[in-house]
């Protein structure tokens, strides 16, 4: 009875490490992000139509789905979308959202939201 009892004690201690990372998922060998929502906002002038949603990734660019069920997020060209108001005569408008990360969605660059900051749970 005893070395039952140790072994469900060992058992259950040797899982509790693995339930930190109960809010993340590994895909195709990449570590993906808690489940947000993660906001966004900055300037887009049109040029790809409706998107869904997306965040800015860490090396400066938007990226962004345009439906639910997609799994790859696009990366956008830096003259669609700007984090900041540009300045003179535009046709860029103000977008503002948030993101929540799926299964099995390749997402390049993301880093937990934010574009230079934000945080990866673990």
């Amino acid at each position: 009875m005893m070395k039952k009892t140790l072994s469900l004690l060992l058992l259950g201690l040797g899982a509790l490490p693995l339930a930190g990372c109960a809010d993340d998922y590994a895909y195709g060998g990449r570590m993906a992000y808690g489940p947000g929502p993660y906001a966004y906002n900055g300037w887009y002038d049109g040029y790809y139509g409706t998107i869904y949603d997306g965040y800015w990734g860490n090396d400066g660019y938007f990226y962004y789905r345009r439906g639910m069920g997609d799994r790859v997020y696009i990366r956008g060209d830096r003259g669609h979308f700007m984090r900041e108001a540009p300045r003179g005569p535009h046709n860029y408008q103000p977008f503002h959202g948030s993101m929540t990360p799926g299964p099995r969605t390749s997402m390049p660059h993301f880093n937990g939201g934010g574009g230079g900051g934000g945080h990866r749970h673990r």
